[in-house]
């Protein structure tokens, strides 16, 4: 199939037998690995510091050669194209964003298309587009410096960059390391929301097992020489670890650690009248009463979701360009339950705005709602739930 019927802009990429000696070490760095990447997933390679993660990933672009083993991104052999036009068909994304602090952002998000000989026009629409794709208003942010951004919107602009090209692979070492949680749980559901809409093929390194779960559609459980313990999708690896080690891994709270399995977008999001600032304050007033409302949403042209609103708040307002209380922590629909029942212990209102694609607004998700989802899940995995039922009746009376 093609990318257009498939959806998938991401290519295979396929480990055989790779293995990477050092002379100054007796023992190799990775030790004849085989894997197989499929298109268009994201695979997340995770263990502990010194496992070799970290080598594996770079050997796939070649910023480190393998001493053998055979690497086929797409079908083709790594290893018999240039290195440097090799790398400039893959993206590549580093804590901190690896950008260079001398370039602007606009510059350093044009380095490989600029590389690749695109055309002026060309360079500065792909910027344009690839700081708007990553949540960055081109208009604000093209003509700053690294130095001028917090650690999460460089980090964005690095993304941007490793995306420029429009390449088929990403690599990501551990690109979300150096920012504060909250920054780095941002980051994750801004990589998942990407990924949606892209379908690239994304290799990603990390020693943190959570964010294994979060991000995989795989993980691929590492030990020493970059072996593979397991192989398997977060489900089953926090459902049957294949060993001690990576039980470790797992940790205590695997079943707490379940919630990280399903997302926002698995729910019903409830919804509220919602307004942009240039309606008029009577059209919001008729669509809360209509529906027995107390409050109701500003958002922007964009349906980015901009202030709360109440009825005592719209009693005395001719406008509603600045009425209103600001919307706090939102939450994507790729986020996972866990990270919602966060989100609303945080909330006074008991209910937080869930955004989709671009940061729309798609909903609300509540208490109730999460409360009733999680029971369901108990329900089913119940010894006493529908399947042991089933399974009674199959059995036949005793």
């Amino acid at each position: 199939m093609t990318e257009s019927e498939t959806g998938v802009s991401g290519v295979e990429i396929v480990l055989d037998s790779v293995t990477k000696h050092y002379s100054a070490q007796p023992d190799p760095a990775v030790d004849n690995v085989s894997l197989t990447i499929p298109a268009g997933e994201i695979v997340v390679l995770v263990g502990p510091s010194g496992c070799g993660k970290t080598t594996t990933l770079r050997m796939i672009n070649r910023l480190i050669e393998p001493s053998s083993g055979t690497i086929t991104i797409g079908g083709q052999d790594a290893l018999s194209v240039n290195p440097d036009r090799l790398r400039r068909g893959i993206g590549y994304s580093i804590q901190q964003g690896g950008l260079f602090p001398h370039l602007t952002v606009a510059k350093n998000v044009a380095t490989v298309p600029g590389l690749m000989g695109w055309d002026r026009k060309r360079v500065a629409e792909r910027v344009d587009e690839m700081l708007d794709l990553v949540g960055l208003d081109p208009t604000s942010f093209r003509n700053r410096y690294p130095r001028q951004l917090s650690g999460g919107q460089q980090q964005r602009v690095g993304v941007a960059r490793a995306l420029a090209a429009d390449p088929p692979v990403l690599l990501m070492d551990e690109p979300f390391g150096a920012v504060d949680p909250i920054t780095r749980g941002l980051l994750q559901d801004e990589l998942l929301r990407l990924q949606a809409e892209l379908r690239k093929t994304i290799v990603f390194v990390t020693h943190d097992f959570n964010e294994a779960v979060k991000l995989g559609d795989r993980i691929a459980v590492l030990g020493k020489g970059s072996s593979i313990l397991q192989y398997d999708t977060p489900a089953a690896i926090l459902a049957d670890p294949a060993d001690d080690t990576v039980a470790g891994f797992v940790g205590a709270g695997a079943a707490l650690k379940q919630l990280t399995l399903t997302r926002v977008e698995d729910v019903t999001l409830g919804d509220c009248p919602t307004v942009t600032e240039s309606d008029r304050v009577g059209s919001l007033r008729t669509a809360l009463a209509e529906r027995d409302q107390a409050w109701g949403l500003i958002v922007d042209e964009q349906r980015r979701p901009l202030r709360w609103v109440t009825l005592p708040q719209l009693a005395q307002a001719t406008t509603l360009r600045e009425v209103g209380t600001p919307v706090g922590q939102v939450i994507s629909l790729r986020s996972t339950l866990q990270e919602a029942l966060e989100a609303l212990l945080a909330e006074s209102t008991a209910n937080a705005v869930v955004t989709g694609r671009r940061g729309a607004y798609a909903g609300l998700i509540t208490i109730d709602t999460l409360v009733s989802h999680l029971s369901q899940i108990r329900t089913a995995h119940s010894p006493t739930g529908a399947d042991a039922h089933a399974g009674d009746e199959a059995a036949g009376p005793a």
